[in-house]
């Protein structure tokens, strides 16, 4: 036969055309049984063979990606001659061998890269199927959690049955803080998660991150601010009781010896009675002083019940309403959700919301226009946790002071404690929460607080 694809289509089509045109002949002639025999033996063979050679297109395409799927690139199609439609087929083939060959290479030049790039980085990678096989986990997430392999996230139970947990729990998109006992000592890790699909499969990827270092310069900035406050507040009762008690004295001595009894006048007596009266007066802010430090250290653990927020609303409205009817401030509230409820010790936290109001009536008051507008607000953020916001429309907190409104005893009033809003973040940690602001001075000041489980 010939070199050519299609001539050797049409010569097998011919020859079994003929075949069969002499069959029919010698059928319709009553040759020998014998002779019809062999000529539909040969129609047979020649249907055969002409099926065998057209499929040798298909089984060159089912090698072809045969050799994909098992990721054997060495497989060629030589060139066929002058059969150009098989030679174009092979070209093609090789060709498309050729690119992905090329995307092979490129995929693993990446995944290497990749791969290089999480292993440098200080940040704990850890991806695993949902199956709890590890994937992948980064030299620094070992290092970090004193592990030389990592296969399966239950082997985190050997570090910390906690941290395991919190692992294999994880959902997608989320974040938390887990603390630990490692071999440094207590560590907290940042703990981030996402989800992403590979070969039609779900894996989780987390990142963990040790915060000791920011945990422990935020800690010591707060102490330095306390400490600067207390020196300040302790400094201002001490140093008048110091000098009175200094002027005193020197009254009723002279040279060097006491006074007789016959020195005392009206007028010593009056000095002496208004210095008293003074260091007393001192003695008694500085009382006061440390009993709102007490305060601050001592709050009761929160008795949480599921407590409708609609009813908690208009408690603190009244209760607050001495505070804004003289100013013609107004307080209004508005819910997501008619029926919602949030899980709290609704003592605490309507002393956290009036404390929050009579703060925003205040900042009203001091404003230059008149009136204003106070909202208590309640929804679900993203995560599902319940949100109370307080938003007044007065003149804000000023940027250099946003840092220190929440410090002890920090206060811009003349006849402020600066405690109120410290206890009130303190009682909000207590309810595994956090007490946020936001202020945009001259427009809107917000106060969220956030509560966790």
């Amino acid at each position: 036969m010939t070199g050519s694809f299609r001539a050797n289509v049409i010569i097998r089509i011919m020859l079994l055309s003929a075949a069969s045109v002499a069959t029919g002949v010698a059928i319709a002639g009553r040759e020998p049984l014998h002779i019809n025999i062999t000529l539909a033996t040969i129609i047979v063979i020649f249907a055969v063979n002409l099926f065998w050679y057209i499929n040798k297109v298909n089984r060159k395409i089912a090698y072809f990606f045969d050799a994909v799927r098992n990721r054997d690139h060495s497989l060629t199609f030589p060139d066929h001659g002058g059969d150009k439609i098989l030679a174009r087929l092979g070209s093609n083939l090789d060709r498309i061998n050729e690119l992905i060959q090329e995307i092979h290479i490129e995929n693993r030049r990446q995944e290497q890269y990749f791969g290089a790039l999480i292993e440098n980085v200080s940040t704990g990678i850890l991806s695993f199927s949902n199956d709890g096989f590890v994937i992948h986990a980064n030299s620094s997430l070992r290092k970090l959690l004193g592990l030389k392999q990592l296969t399966h996230i239950r082997q985190l139970e050997r570090v910390d049955p906690s941290l395991a947990g919190s692992i294999a729990g994880i959902g997608q998109n989320d974040e938390k803080l887990v603390t630990f006992k490692g071999r440094e000592g207590v560590i907290t890790l940042l703990v981030k998660s996402g989800a992403f699909r590979s070969r039609g499969e779900t894996l989780t990827l987390v990142s963990m991150q040790d915060i000791r270092r920011e945990l422990d310069e935020k800690e010591l900035d707060s102490w330095l601010k306390l400490i600067r406050v207390l020196t300040h507040e302790i400094m201002n009762s001490i140093a008048p009781v110091t000098s009175l008690s200094e002027n005193l004295c020197n009254s009723y001595i002279r040279e060097g010896k006491a006074i007789s009894a016959s020195d005392v006048n009206d007028k010593l007596v009056d000095i002496t009675i208004r210095g008293l009266t003074v260091i007393r007066e001192q003695g008694q802010g500085l009382t006061r002083f440390v009993d709102s430090y007490r305060k601050l250290t001592r709050l009761p653990k929160p008795e949480r019940s599921d407590v409708p927020v609609k009813d908690l609303f208009e408690k603190t409205a009244l209760l607050c309403a001495p505070y804004t009817e003289g100013g013609g401030i107004n307080i209004s509230y508005r819910l997501e959700d008619p029926d919602i409820k949030a899980n709290l010790d609704e003592n605490q936290i309507s002393q956290v919301l009036v404390n929050l109001l009579k703060n925003a009536a205040e900042a009203l008051e001091k404003s230059s226009k008149a009136g204003g507008s106070i909202t208590m607000e309640c929804k679900r953020n993203n995560t599902g946790q319940v949100e109370i916001s307080v938003i007044d429309d007065g003149p804000g907190i000023p940027p250099e002071n946003i840092e220190d409104i929440f410090v002890p005893f920090f206060t811009t009033r003349e006849n402020g404690s600066g405690i109120g809003l410290s206890v009130s973040r303190q009682m909000m940690r207590l309810h595994n929460g956090s007490l946020r602001v936001v202020s945009f001075p001259g427009r809107e000041t917000r106060f969220t607080m956030t509560f966790g489980g």
